[in-house]
């Protein structure tokens, strides 16, 4: 209560008089830092734009309003341990990954901004949201992702069980809710959370929406998406959940499984097989080294040049500075899956053969992109290896990712303080 009362003393310091009602909006004490109702109800309208579900009743609302609070409780832990760690997204980085966004969506950032704000999302927050997600997987990446390895037996391992089970060159397509249990879960903790679940499993097959259960009950980090995770390979999860997968038919979800992080229900959506190949993209590119606008402008201009009938190879030997592919008219050869970063590969896939780029921008500067020509080969060694740690690593970081922010969420210091129904505040004991 010290805390407290220190912190809504400072607030009522700062605070012109005319905004002294904001004291009766702070909702959530996270350590050092404050939630408040109004940046709570700027978050719901967020995520209910981007689930662009309607909520079905006050208890869909509250359930919504459970897991945003939530969420907003651990990205405000993150948000803080980043800054004692100094970790930072200029301005520069964050309108790169904003210019980026907007391509891949075929708009530029003007257009971006403007249709953001048509549907009644800020910019400035979006930006500054966006910012936050930056910096917070960044701390990701060096507290937990930097600290996972894979050894060279795991590939082989990986490789030889693809090899050797047909089976397992499977993808799953699924849903997930994750009831959690503390990391020092006492008996009837487990008990209550197991209960849970299977509570939840008997709702879903008498006909509960599973995306719906999961917005409104699930731990797991895609709660707010459904509990949707996408395409998963059958070697890139934990066995206990693909031999209890292998049984079911698309539709079902399976019965409670423990792990340490608590207990899952996982529905299959879809599945398809992987035949142990992929898709080469051959592609050119001319480079322009900088990062400023006269770059992208330059870039801008010469693809004007391409689409009123100029030669891209003669181009790329004219301009590019990418001293690698400049004397071969630009051109990069056939690549495999992940042989360029993520900016360049990130366009090139949402390209059509033939198809040229706008301007875009990765850490060597600004390119444009043609891509020539796809085809599907068998996947050489090296590339099944690549393939093998990444989805190991995957693995690896989602398991001890949950376990992470499960344990810096029961560390912190966490005050809820709900609304009576007279108006006034109260405090619930830190959690």
């Amino acid at each position: 209560m010290q805390k407290l009362f220190f912190m809504l003393l400072c607030l009522s310091l700062a605070l012109p008089a005319q905004a002294e009602q904001l004291l009766d909006r702070i909702i959530a004490i996270v350590d050092e830092d404050v939630i408040t109702q109004v940046e709570l109800e700027q978050r719901i309208r967020d995520i209910q734009y981007q689930l662009k579900t309607p909520i079905k009743s006050e208890a869909d609302f509250q359930a919504l309003t459970r897991q945003v609070l939530e969420k907003m409780i651990r990205d405000k832990i993150q948000l803080q341990m980043a800054k004692k760690l100094g970790i930072k997204i200029d301005d520069v980085t964050l309108n790169r990954v904003l210019q980026q966004l907007a391509e891949n969506n075929r708009l530029s950032l003007e257009q971006l901004r403007a249709t953001l704000e048509k549907d009644g999302i800020n910019f400035e927050r979006f930006r500054e949201q966006t910012r936050n997600e930056l910096v917070i997987k960044q701390l990701q990446q060096r507290l937990v992702a930097s600290k996972i390895n894979v050894s060279d037996q795991e590939i082989n391992q990986f490789i030889e069980e693809n090899e050797r089970q047909a089976q397992q060159n499977v993808r799953y397509r699924l849903r997930h809710i994750l009831i959690s249990t503390p990391e020092t879960a006492r008996p009837e903790q487990v008990q209550q959370a197991r209960e849970k679940a299977q509570a939840l499993y008997e709702k879903i097959r008498a006909g509960a929406d599973f995306a719906e259960l999961a917005i409104q009950e699930s731990a797991g980090r895609n709660a707010l998406q459904g509990g949707d995770l996408g395409w998963r390979s059958a070697n890139a999860l934990p066995e206990d959940f693909v031999a209890t997968l292998r049984q079911l038919n698309k539709g079902e979800t399976t019965q409670p499984i423990r792990s340490a992080s608590g207990f899952h229900l996982l529905q299959l959506v879809d599945t398809s097989s992987e035949q142990g190949t992929v898709i080469q993209t051959h592609a050119r590119h001319i480079l322009i080294k900088g990062d400023d606008e006269n770059a992208r402008a330059k870039l801008a201009d010469i693809k004007q040049q391409i689409e009123q009938g100029k030669d891209f190879a003669e181009l790329a030997k004219q301009y590019s500075e990418d001293p690698g592919s400049r004397d071969q008219g630009g051109d990069l050869g056939w690549a495999d899956p992940g042989t360029f970063v993520p900016a360049f590969e990130s366009v090139m896939q949402t390209l059509d053969e033939g198809e040229v780029s706008a301007p875009f921008q990765s850490q060597f500067g600004w390119h444009i992109m043609q891509v020539l020509e796809r085809r599907e080969q068998a996947a050489s060694r090296a590339m099944l290896s690549a393939q093998a740690r990444k989805q190991i690593r995957k693995r690896k970081i989602d398991e001890e990712l949950r376990l992470w922010l499960r344990k810096i969420r029961d560390e912190a210091y966490v005050e809820i303080i709900p609304m009576t129904d007279s108006g006034e505040q109260t405090t619930e004991p830190a959690s």
